[in-house]
């Protein structure tokens, strides 16, 4: 991911996730903090057809919704996976579950201990199919209501 790909990052977000807004300056700093872990899917001729924003961060602890972080957290306690979003119709061919095994990859190599992220839309079967699962916590799942009520704190220790 790049700056001038931001606008059409937060084009996507705005399609994709209807229920979850965020302003593109969140999207900039998190560019901004951790470049290496900001990507995007083009499509000749198309544009950006996707996305997926990540970065080392607390344990346990998400970031709430559209809100600055500041910055990455030294040391870091989890890969936490912000944000994956793809158009419909860049969907069913793999590539969302290409950039989750890179990303796997990359935090097990990082010497990341785990990765997390908070699952919306009816996501948690997807990142279940990666080796992510639910962590339930009673103080986290009320933090995660401001998300909605579905919405699951999962992670993955990588092998």
């Amino acid at each position: 991911m790049e700056p001038d790909h931001l606008p059409e990052v937060r084009a996507i977000a705005d399609r994709v996730h209807l229920n979850y807004p965020e302003d593109e300056v969140v999207f900039s700093e998190r560019l901004e903090l951790y470049p290496e872990g900001c990507f995007v899917l083009e499509r000749p001729r198309d544009g950006l057809a996707g996305y997926i924003v990540s970065h080392p961060w607390h344990f346990n602890k998400p970031p709430a919704l559209n809100v600055l972080v500041g910055a990455v957290p030294e040391p870091a306690s989890t890969y936490y996976i912000h944000d994956i979003a793809l158009l419909p119709e860049a969907r069913g061919n793999g590539a969302a579950s290409e950039v989750v095994l890179k990303l796997v990859r990359y935090a097990a190599k990082a010497g990341f201990p785990n990765l997390s992220l908070v699952a919306v839309s009816n996501s948690a079967k997807f990142w279940e199919r990666h080796g992510f699962r639910t962590l339930d916590d009673a103080d986290l799942n009320q933090k995660l209501a401001s998300y909605d009520a579905r919405a699951n704190y999962m992670v993955l220790e990588p092998t």
